[in-house]
């Protein structure tokens, strides 16, 4: 592996008081969005400091230094990735994730993802986003299924992309935990930040982002101890569901790793994308799409009532 270039670079006083992702942007040749995710990975530094954001004003005679690694070999088509197409047209693509797929590659994954099969079955987002993610927008996690959406085109990707940041995407989902939630409906507002115990966990932590997720019974179980809950998303943080619902002592039946009881017959959370809202990138049309609980997932709820349920 090629080490990194090192580019250090005075500013001029032309530059004076221009964001720093911007003179990234423009010293390293690069684009903006990759501007700032070498800003937020450590990569530059203003004056031997790490700048705390993108947008940190800069003067005249500071010196910015830039590790650019070198250009990765990209994401390769897969064809033998399924999709469960849900919505295809121009614009946008609605997929019914299953669970086991990890949507991107990351975190020691590096083929057979969701990302892989989109681009063989799409070339044309190859350019869209970032280039080992593209035209993905959100995500969600391994072990969680439903329906996710993609952008095609840059358009699209900014449209969706402000959309999330706007929180104006609609996101349901059905989630079964452990306790017999009491209220009704509530909503859990904490923010989250990286686990001091263990970092690829989330928890609620005093100066983590803002988080809120509301929560709606939709069934109690009485006689096994748990809870089928509907619950929005009002933030899209990191493992948001499971580590609120943890935090509140109802952790996610399944979830393990945030303290949620394993079931018989059950090795994945039982956290699903029910419901995915959001306004057309091209149209401004408010569209609306369902994914239905997967079979494994209505087995469970089907031992747990003692009764046939529907498909």
């Amino acid at each position: 592996m090629s080490d990194p270039t090192i580019i250090s670079e005075s500013i001029p006083e032309a530059l004076r008081g221009e964001r720093i992702d911007r003179i990234v942007a423009f010293v390293a040749d690069v684009s903006r969005r990759d501007a700032v995710a070498l800003i937020t990975s450590g990569g530059v530094l203003l004056d031997g400091q790490r700048p705390d954001k993108p947008s940190l004003r800069v003067d005249a005679g500071s010196v910015v230094t830039i590790e650019v690694p070198e250009p990765s070999p990209g994401l390769l088509p897969d064809p033998d990735v399924e999709l469960a197409l849900v919505h295809v047209d121009d614009q946008v693509i609605v997929v019914d994730k299953p669970s086991d797929l990890v949507v991107h590659p990351g975190s020691g994954v590096k083929d057979s993802t969701l990302a892989n099969g989109l681009l063989a079955r799409f070339p044309d987002i190859a350019g869209v986003g970032e280039p080992l993610r593209p035209g993905i927008v959100h995500r969600l996690d391994r072990g969680t299924s439903g329906v996710l959406m993609v952008a095609r085109t840059d358009a699209a990707y900014d449209s969706l992309v402000a959309q999330l940041a706007a929180r104006t995407v609609s996101r349901v989902y059905r989630v079964l935990v452990g306790g017999l939630v009491e209220a009704e409906a509530g909503l859990v507002d904490a923010p989250l930040g990286r686990s001091l115990r263990d970092p690829t966990r989330r928890a609620v932590v005093a100066d983590g982002k803002d988080a809120r997720t509301r929560y709606e019974v939709l069934e109690r179980f009485g006689d096994h101890d748990c809870t089928l809950l509907a619950c929005r998303l009002e933030t899209g943080r990191t493992h948001q569901i499971r580590a609120h619902l943890s935090a509140i002592e109802h952790p996610v039946i399944g979830d393990e790793r945030y303290g949620g009881e394993r079931l018989e017959g059950l090795n994945r959370p039982f956290l699903h994308a029910a419901h995915l809202g959001f306004d057309h990138p091209a149209t401004g049309q408010r569209m609306g799409f369902d994914s239905p609980l997967p079979k494994e997932l209505e087995a469970v709820l089907s031992r747990l009532s003692d009764r046939p349920r529907a498909g």
